[in-house]
């Protein structure tokens, strides 16, 4: 939505039950807005987005990041001291399902 100064003296009034009222402040809530916020983005139309789809895809990222940085260790690892502590073959088996998680991690986060 576009941000432009409103003019404060236009109320809109809307009639609702009290159960109506409570599903649209948790929503609105959810949603990280305010009631009004909230409503005016609804009625003009805009998608409204839970502020835990953005929670969720931060989580998403950190873990990427976090395999991301697993598998540039173990690469690193792999150059300095190839077969010490364990096989080459299973580090890197390792490696390849880091970066097949990391794949299916991406594909979450697109569909979020």
């Amino acid at each position: 939505m576009e941000t432009e100064t409103r003019d404060r003296k236009r109320h809109l009034k809307v009639v609702v039950s009290a159960r109506e009222r409570a599903l649209i402040e948790e929503r609105a809530k959810t949603a990280g807005l305010s009631v009004s916020a909230y409503l005016r983005t609804a009625g003009l139309g805009h998608p409204i987005r839970s502020i835990l789809d953005y929670d969720a895809v931060r989580d998403l990222a950190k873990v990427n990041g976090d395999q991301g940085r697993l598998g540039g260790l173990l690469k690193l690892w792999l150059v300095d001291r190839p077969g010490r502590g364990a096989p080459e073959t299973d580090v890197r088996r390792l490696l390849e399902r880091i970066g097949e998680l990391q794949g299916r991690l991406a594909e979450v986060v697109g569909r979020v």
